[in-house]
């Protein structure tokens, strides 16, 4: 039994729902396409001096990734979730990039951007537009496939609709799939597309789509709004995937309706890896009752990771790595375990239980006393 802070100043006593942890069948699936993005972690006995680049445990990082592709998830690398802008600048990422892609044991697609610029500078559409040729360049002659990620240089430099489109008119390369990123994500990224409404940025993003008839396999959406994600899914022309970032609503865009149904590039895929994999083992097999029945009891613990401020959800996607024997240690690059509270992290665990994804309740109790021991809570 442990005792957990509530949030309110009171303590609850918990003991493990005894919910069986999930184990999928290995082997993978194929009626969803499914990247799991997901994080580093840093050696934190090295000593590093504020300013310097982490110092990332590429073994233990690489282990992560193996994980995922053994539950049949690819791997989206080097985005948000990995830290990327909020701590991991380009000169990691590209070490970080060439590392999976000549490990890569599986399915996986890779973040290009334009971080290589100095952040608060100011910078021409055109010297934009090269800084994200160079890293997708750099990407692809590793033999990999971009992700074109949203951009904060651009999205300081745009005075309109149509720098947008020029920079991705000449940066999208046979398919390359653009990045929406949603300001929740990301808050440099407001009124990304040159429009404060979503809606009205969608129709410049069908513009670029039409602009590139077989060159897209696919864009990626991450603004939280299931609605919008319909309406731009349904609108696509054919054979243009549409890949949700929607941690909140993922259970029914992926299922799908009558006319089509969403793929998925999400933070909180590693999280519910287990599940997520038995859910679209389900989806195989036409099962779309054992789909929902694996996949929504994870809703609780995603919305929970994902409460506001939506960015800080990597503490949580480490958290519970760490609960889970994945990693030896909860520490983040930039001190970003810090991030969330005593609270939040106990919550958790009390979700994370109830899903079926502690993988061993005695381990995550064990490992859970001295967070709570330094928050000044006896067990």
């Amino acid at each position: 039994m442990l005792s957990l802070p509530t949030g309110d100043g009171e303590l609850i006593a918990w003991r493990p729902s005894g919910t069986p942890p999930i184990e999928p069948e290995l082997g993978g699936f194929h009626s969803r396409v499914a990247f799991a993005a997901t994080h580093v972690i840093p050696d934190p006995l090295r000593e590093r001096q504020p300013g310097e680049s982490p110092i990332i445990d590429w073994d233990a990082t690489l282990s992560i990734r193996r994980h995922l592709w053994e539950l049949g998830l690819g791997v989206a690398e080097a985005m948000d979730t990995a830290q990327r802008g909020s701590g991991v600048a380009w000169d990691t990422a590209r070490d970080l990039i060439r590392r999976t892609a000549t490990e890569a044991e599986g399915p996986a697609v890779y973040g290009a951007g334009t971080d290589q610029l100095a952040a608060g500078g100011e910078y021409s559409v055109e010297e934009i537009t090269e800084a994200y040729r160079e890293q997708v360049s750099f990407i692809e002659e590793l033999g990999g496939q971009a992700i074109v990620m949203a951009s904060r240089q651009l999205a300081a430099a745009a005075r309109s609709p149509e720098d947008y489109i020029a920079v991705y008119d000449d940066v999208i390369a046979s398919s390359s799939r653009p990045l929406w990123l949603g300001e929740a994500f990301d808050p440099s990224l407001a009124d990304y597309w040159g429009a404060k409404d979503p809606w009205t940025a969608a129709e410049t993003v069908l513009e670029l789509v039409a602009a590139h008839p077989g060159d897209l396999s696919g864009i990626k959406l991450s603004v939280l709004d299931a609605e919008l994600e319909v309406d731009l899914r349904r609108r696509l022309p054919e054979g243009v995937a549409l890949f949700t970032g929607d941690d909140l609503n993922y259970v029914d865009l992926i299922e799908g309706d009558a006319n089509g149904h969403s793929d998925a590039l999400l933070g909180v895929l590693g999280p519910i890896a287990p599940a997520a994999s038995t859910a679209f083992q389900a989806l195989d097999r036409g099962d779309h009752a054992g789909y929902r029945s694996a996949l929504e009891p994870t809703l609780p613990l995603a919305r929970h990771m994902f409460s506001e401020p939506t960015f800080d959800y990597k503490t949580g996607v480490v958290f519970l790595a760490y609960l889970n024997g994945l990693q030896n240690h909860f520490r983040m690059v930039e001190g970003a375990e810090s991030a969330r509270s005593l609270p939040h992290l106990a919550r958790i665990l009390v979700l994370a239980d109830a899903a079926g994804l502690i993988s061993d309740p005695d381990m995550a109790a064990q490992r859970m006393r001295p967070l709570l021991e330094l928050g000044g809570v006896r067990n």
